[in-house]
Parts: C-alpha cells; structure tokens; sequence
C-alpha cells in the first residue's frame, strides 16, 4: 500500500471522529454536564446575579428560549400557569443562549419577559453550555430534574400545560 494513502486515510479517520466527538459533547471543554452556574439578569421575577441549574434539592424546571422564537413565546403561556400553580414549591430557571450587545440588549430581553409574563429566574447563557449539557436540538427546549439532579424529563417544542404538569409531578415523587 502506498504510505502517501495510507497517512491520508488516518488523517481522514481522525477528522471524522474528532468532528462526531465534537458532535456529541460540544467544543466546550468541560465534562458537558449539570450542575451549571449561569448567570441572572434583574427583569421581573429574577434577580442580578448567578444560579445552579438546576436548583439544588428542590425539582426544578429547565426553560430554554430566545427572544427570536416565535414558539417560545408560547412555551411561556404553560410556565406562566405551571409557576402560578407551584410556586415556591418548584424552582422555575428560563435561560437564553442570545448574546447581549450589537443589536439584542438586556433591555430587549426585558421587554420580551414581561411582554410574556415571566416571573421567575432568568438566566443568560450565551455560549449555550446549559443546552449543550442537556443535549438541547432546538428551541423552546424544557427539562424537568428532581430535587436529586436528575433529570426526569426533557423535550424540544412547545409542551402542553397538561403534560408539564404531569412531568412536575413524577419529579416530586
């Protein structure tokens, strides 16, 4: 066999499996799991500074959106619903991978937040570790992880209030 071939064929098996690796756990260094820290954003419901997701010890419900995603903004009749019916029972976390800056500011994500009613924690991740971690294919994105860290379940799409509910409530057992 020519050494010339033989040294490209390597090459090539070694782009293809670094880009499936990349692939499956993402660019970002770390271990690609939860807990994350993420940082907050004063808006209604949600205060400067930093949270776990998900929360410790207390089910916790993993909302991801963007201000772009007509679906979202759906998404966000259900948790406006499920938080009004749990309160402070549930922890209730809704994260953005948008950047702030050039055109998208946080008082654009404001507007979007109170427009659709969230009172609770908002967070900001704009190098997408939370939705990498949660192997998160699109948005609106919702997890659901018991008070243990483990998610219980999570889906792509926009969730019935019926099924969150459901999904809650096999977290709390």
């Amino acid at each position: 066999m020519n050494r010339r071939r033989l040294l490209t064929g390597l090459a090539g098996l070694g782009i293809t499996g670094g880009s499936a690796w990349v692939a499956l756990n993402g660019l970002s260094g770390n271990d690609g799991g939860l807990p994350r820290q993420v940082t907050t954003m004063r808006a209604p419901g949600s205060q400067s500074g930093s949270v776990q997701v998900p929360v410790s010890d207390t089910v916790t419900v993993i909302d991801l959106f963007a201000t772009w995603c007509s679906p979202c903004a759906k998404q966000m009749r259900a948790l406006t619903k499920a938080h009004d019916e749990y309160g402070d029972d549930v922890r209730f976390v809704s994260i953005t991978n948008e950047r702030i800056g050039g055109t998208l500011t946080k008082g654009d994500v404001r507007s979007w937040w109170k427009k659709h009613d969230g009172q609770w924690t908002l967070g900001l991740d704009p190098d997408s570790e939370v939705m990498s971690s949660l192997n998160a294919g699109g948005l609106p994105f919702l997890a659901v992880v018991d008070a243990d860290g483990t998610i219980i379940w999570s889906d792509r799409g926009v969730t019935s209030i019926d099924t969150l509910r459901s999904k809650i409530e096999a977290a709390k057992q």
